[in-house]
């Protein structure tokens, strides 16, 4: 674990590849039972995360709202946690947000002075630290309705903070600008996410007796560095269906275009790659969600070199009681040699309305 934390950390000032993906993840449960794909339907507390756009998708009289995740991931080794509040702005139409994310991996051994200087091992000296990463997003988004339709934009500022225990920290900041058009049962949408490319300033500080054992082992020292995310492109269309009396289904469908590289997606180029994902969203009442989704079709090669369409499925269950959303995923990450990596994820939303004059 500690060799992989070392991995990741840039080596220069170079747009690299995965840089903050953390944020890709994405946050509340309902996203992650849809497979991901809810820019253009996201239109809570949880919408600063995915289109910023979405929260003027709220009610001014819908007041305050709050939002909370818990997941762990890889069979519990990594902890990815959320906490968010929205509110109305005396200004009609408009809502500010703020939202603090962390993703950590907690007690990784620190093995660089497992050995005394006379070549024994001495367990004692070993010690445990956390790689986290965490994001700060300072909301705005206003809703612009009109006859034929209405019109949803915003923006996040974020503050990004990543430390490798007393190793390693880095600053960052980046902007992200959404959209979404709704007209009728459709609603398009479209998100800029790192738009003005996102910047992480890396500072490390090794001991000498640290940088010896680094090198001694043959791995790199690392320096002060810039690590840099360039912008993502997400298009958006979702479409609701009245099924019967009580009974409804929507089904959105994202196309997300980065623009680092090649990557293994479903449409690969350089440099741009094409990453599509697929949710529904089945509802009764407005008081029972059942939802399903597909995202991350990737081409894997078996040992017969036998190419292959992987994905990462998902579903979700929620349950509405008044002003409280209760959410819960189930998503794979894929197939290794037949053993499922697979995540349980649980949000709420809390909705707490102004009091109204008699």
């Amino acid at each position: 674990m500690f060799v992989l934390a070392f991995s990741a950390l840039p080596q220069g000032g170079w747009a690299q590849k995965y840089s903050n993906e953390f944020l890709s993840i994405g946050v509340g449960a309902r996203a992650h039972g849809m497979g991901t794909a809810v820019v253009a339907s996201q239109n809570d507390v949880y919408a600063a995360a995915w289109n910023p756009a979405g929260l003027a998708g709220l009610d001014p009289s819908a007041g305050l709202e709050i939002g909370a995740m818990h997941a762990e991931w890889f069979g519990g080794v990594g902890n990815y946690d959320f906490l968010g509040f929205t509110l109305p702005l005396a200004a009609k139409n408009q809502r500010i947000g703020v939202s603090l994310i962390r993703f950590g991996i907690d007690n990784i051994p620190n093995t660089l002075s497992l050995y005394e200087a006379d070549g024994t091992i001495n367990f004692d000296n070993v010690t445990e630290f956390s790689a986290a990463d965490y994001a700060f997003l300072g909301t705005y988004a206003r809703s612009y309705p009109k006859a034929k339709g209405t019109l949803r934009v915003g923006g996040n500022v974020k503050v990004i903070h990543r430390s490798i225990g007393e190793f390693a920290s880095s600053w960052g900041f980046g902007l992200d600008l959404g959209a979404q058009l709704e007209r009728g049962d459709w609603t398009y949408a479209l998100l800029a996410r790192d738009l003005t490319t996102t910047f992480n300033a890396w500072s490390f500080s090794f001991t000498e007796a640290e940088r010896a054992t680094l090198q001694l082992t043959n791995n790199t020292v690392p320096i002060n560095s810039v690590e840099t995310t360039r912008p993502t492109l997400v298009l958006a269309l979702a479409r609701q269906f009245n099924l019967a009396q009580n009974l409804g289904l929507a089904a959105e469908l994202n196309l997300i275009a980065t623009t680092d590289g090649k990557r293994n997606t479903l449409l690969s180029a350089d440099p741009i790659s094409i990453d599509p994902a697929l949710g529904l969203e089945a509802n009764y009442g407005s008081f029972i969600f059942l939802r399903a989704g597909v995202s991350q079709l990737q081409r894997i090669a078996d040992f017969d070199q036998v190419e292959r369409l992987n994905s990462r499925p998902s579903i979700g269950l929620g349950l509405k009681v008044g002003q409280l959303n209760v959410d819960y995923a189930y998503t794979d990450l894929g197939e290794d040699d037949g053993r499922s990596t697979y995540s349980h994820i649980i949000s709420l939303r809390l909705g707490i309305r102004p009091r109204t004059a008699e």
